[in-house]
């Protein structure tokens, strides 16, 4: 079965070919953080527009590169949700509309699920069932993965999510936008012991997480202390080193918790250094495993959407074997754990 998978729930226009015989074929990624540079964030308007002019060129281009034609398609995958609607809506339409023309099944994924499922595209694979830490700049979630569409909840983040506090520590230090990697970058030059951060929620019993009080800290320093370069750095470096304490020491208690042994890292926080060396030191000293995805597969991709379109499809039973005739949405909010597996639905 060959799928065309199609991500574009925010600032990023991926396509990808996966054959459930030969696997991922390939991917194109189409990031618009150029565009949104000028204006310190994404601007949703501006996202649908740039989605709308990429997407399929997009698909054409991949499609010669891998010496495929839209007729040999057997599916298409698109992310329906969570995200902003606007650009959600571009990748629903093309993948309906290449559905009614090719007639063949069409299936809408939910973003996460394309990200918790990622590490399998990787050598060694993880199996079922295993611990997941989804963190990225609208997500920090601690999951017990059973299965495709077997999701259950262990904790989330109650305010801010990690990449997000990334992003907006970032901005205190006046670093430019995305502020993610350039606080991650400015942190290898800092002293991360010079200032001691709080590590929110790291002993409360639970397994949720809270980053607001660590960002307002932050800000603290910012205004308590001369900006010099080494200062920013060494903000930049304790506070990455908090934040990566409290995601390794959640993550290593929902492993004991839950009695497993294998940890899944996915989402764009998952390409992290600090946070992968801490992870995998951890994971030596107490005996689990680590998967991680590919690098460039941490950020949003259109390979995660081809790829769980693929398990989904081919599960048996499953209501989306027919025709995709129906009308098509988005889902702009979109809770993973109502997700089940198809064959049970």
């Amino acid at each position: 079965m060959l799928v065309l998978g199609i991500e574009t729930s925010c600032d990023e226009t991926g396509v990808a070919l996966y054959d459930t015989g030969a696997g991922l074929l390939g991917h194109i990624l189409h990031s618009q953080v150029a565009m949104h540079a000028e204006y310190g964030g994404v601007v949703p308007e501006l996202a649908s527009r740039d989605h709308i002019r990429r997407l399929l060129p997009l698909i054409q281009e991949l499609l010669r590169a891998k010496g495929r034609e839209l007729g040999q398609l057997d599916g298409v995958a698109y992310t329906q949700g969570p995200g902003l609607a606007g650009a959600l809506l571009v990748g629903a339409s093309v993948a309906a509309s290449l559905g009614f023309a090719l007639r063949i099944p069409v299936i809408g994924l939910h973003h996460l699920e394309g990200h918790l499922l990622s590490p399998l595209l990787a050598e060694p694979a993880p199996r079922f069932p295993f611990v997941a830490l989804l963190v990225s700049g609208g997500h920090t979630q601690l999951m017990r993965v059973a299965g495709v569409g077997g999701y259950e909840l262990l904790g989330e983040t109650v305010d801010d999510a990690a990449g997000e506090a990334f992003d907006k520590t970032a901005k205190l230090l006046g670093l430019p936008y995305p502020g993610g990697p350039a606080l991650s970058k400015l942190a290898d030059s800092g002293n991360p012991n010079r200032f001691r951060l709080p590590r929110p929620m790291l002993a409360s019993g639970d397994l949720n997480f809270s980053f607001s009080g660590l960002k307002t800290a932050v800000l603290t320093l910012t205004r308590n202390n001369e900006m010099d370069a080494q200062t920013k750095a060494d903000i930049a470096a304790a506070f990455q080193q908090a934040a990566v304490d409290v995601l390794a020491g959640k993550a290593e208690r929902a492993l004991a918790r839950t009695g497993l042994d294998q940890l899944v890292v996915a989402g764009g926080v998952g390409a992290n250094r600090q946070l992968r060396e801490a992870l995998s030191a951890r994971a030596k000293k107490e005996g689990f495993t680590v998967f991680y995805p590919p690098l460039d597969l941490c950020t949003d991709n259109g390979a995660m959407i081809a790829f769980a379109g693929a398990l989904r499809l081919q599960e048996p039973g499953s209501r989306h074997a027919g025709l995709a005739l129906k009308p098509f949405g988005a889902r702009a909010r979109w809770d993973l754990e109502e997700l089940t597996s198809v064959s049970t639905t």
